[in-house]
């Protein structure tokens, strides 16, 4: 399997780490599988006043709606504060709304299991820090590598890495990947940080060292409660999440990120194979907001420039 094969986002980011696991509770009370977040007010603008409706295809510019599956537990991507989805990806899906004209609608599901409901017709598109890979255009299992699907288009709109999250002050001394061998991790399943962690522990026994120890979970936040708690020595997460949380969480005592960005990637807005008109006009939008300085601005309030691209790319991950 390759490490890139599996990258949530950024490569799986999912409020401080304290808040965000008062999110993800929040979230398990009021069905965090099936909600569906309608605080978004990107609605607000019309077809008729939207410079790109027009490539809308007919069924959705007359429902006025692009349902968005989502895993909205991962800040500063996309989060849930005061029953309302927030982040970086809410906030460039209400720009792209007003190009076209539709309320971008997040619906909240498992991070694992976005791409089969986008498949099954449950949402029109995906934005959740999901990294664009050749397996997920193909359709192919990463850990098996047989054909599960018919993979997905995406629109490349931001670049990020994979970061190491610790405990502040580092007290077992982590500041690479080698470092983990032998270690517990814990991270959220399905994401490009489990397939690094995956291949460095195939590293790890290769070059006559201990193993990995991965504890996984379906929500980022889980994954930090047990770093909080000294139950695993490191987090691996997308870069802005992990740096959200180093900043924010505990007021800053709780973590620190070590090391470099490991194999940034582009994150990609999913559509179905057969959706080519919804996602050549998801495109021409995140272009037109590009030009425009919108989306520089919402990269800039959330502090993280450093992600940003120049062009929305069809497919541009490998």
């Amino acid at each position: 399997m390759t490490a890139s094969s599996t990258r949530r986002t950024t490569a799986r980011t999912r409020t401080a780490a304290v808040g965000a696991i008062a999110v993800a509770g929040a979230l398990i009370l009021t069905g965090c599988g099936d909600q569906t977040d309608k605080g978004s007010d990107n609605g607000s603008s019309s077809t008729a006043s939207a410079p790109l409706a027009d490539k809308l295809p007919a069924d959705i510019k007359k429902a006025g709606v692009i349902k968005v599956g989502s895993d909205i537990a991962y800040p500063p991507v996309e989060y849930v504060q005061n029953g309302k989805s927030v982040g970086i990806d809410p906030d460039i899906a209400d720009a792209l709304g007003k190009q076209l004209g539709v309320k971008f609608e997040f619906q909240n599901g498992k991070f694992d299991q976005l791409i089969v409901g986008l498949q099954s017709g449950r949402s029109n598109a995906i934005m959740s820090a999901m990294n664009d890979t050749k397996d997920r255009q193909n359709g192919i299992d990463s850990d098996s590598g047989k054909k599960v699907g018919n993979g997905v288009d995406f629109v490349d709109y931001f670049t990020a890495g994979t970061s190491i999250l610790v405990q502040k002050g580092n007290p077992k001394g982590i500041k690479t990947l080698d470092d983990l061998c032998g270690k517990v991790v814990a991270l959220q399943r399905g994401t490009t940080s489990e397939g690094i962690a995956k291949a460095q522990n195939t590293k790890c026994k290769k070059d006559g060292k201990k193993a990995i120890t991965l504890q996984t979970f379906d929500t980022d936040p889980e994954a930090l409660l047990r770093l909080k708690q000294g139950a695993s020595v490191a987090d691996l997460n997308d870069f802005p999440v992990a740096a959200y949380n180093a900043k924010t969480s505990g007021g800053g005592k709780d973590f620190e990120v070590v090391g470099e960005q490991i194999e940034a990637g582009p994150y990609g807005i999913a559509v179905s194979k057969d959706s080519t008109q919804l996602r050549d006009a998801i495109q021409a939008a995140m272009n037109a907001i590009i030009k425009s300085g919108e989306y520089q601005k919402i990269l800039e309030k959330w502090n993280v420039t450093q992600g940003a691209v120049t062009e929305a790319k069809i497919n541009g991950g490998s």
